[in-house]
C-alpha cells in the first residue's frame, strides 16, 4: 500500500471520511467517527503528528501533504 493508503486505512477508511484538504504540511481532515481514527497506526505509518478534536483531525506529513491529500481525494471519488 501507499502512504496514502496507510494513511486512509489509519483515519477509519473511506466511508470515515467527509472533507480531506491538505495545507502546507498537514492534512485536515473532517471524519464522521473520530473513535475510528487510530492514532497509533497513523504514527507507525510515518506521520510526524496527529491532533484530534472532536470531528477534525489533523495529520502531520511533511511537504508531501498536497499529493498525499490528493491520491487520497482520488480514490474517494473512485
Amino acid at each position: 500500500m501507499s502512504k496514502a493508503q496507510d494513511i486512509l486505512a489509519g483515519l477509519g477508511g473511506p466511508e470515515n471520511i467527509d472533507v480531506l484538504e491538505s495545507c502546507i504540511t498537514r492534512l485536515r481532515v473532517q471524519v464522521n467517527n473520530p473513535d475510528q481514527v487510530d492514532e497509533e497506526k497513523l504514527r507507525i505509518d510515518g506521520v510526524f503528528g496527529v491532533v484530534c478534536s472532536g470531528h477534525v483531525v489533523q495529520v502531520v506529513v511533511g511537504p508531501e501533504a498536497e499529493d498525499i491529500a490528493e491520491e487520497i481525494n482520488s480514490s474517494l471519488k473512485s
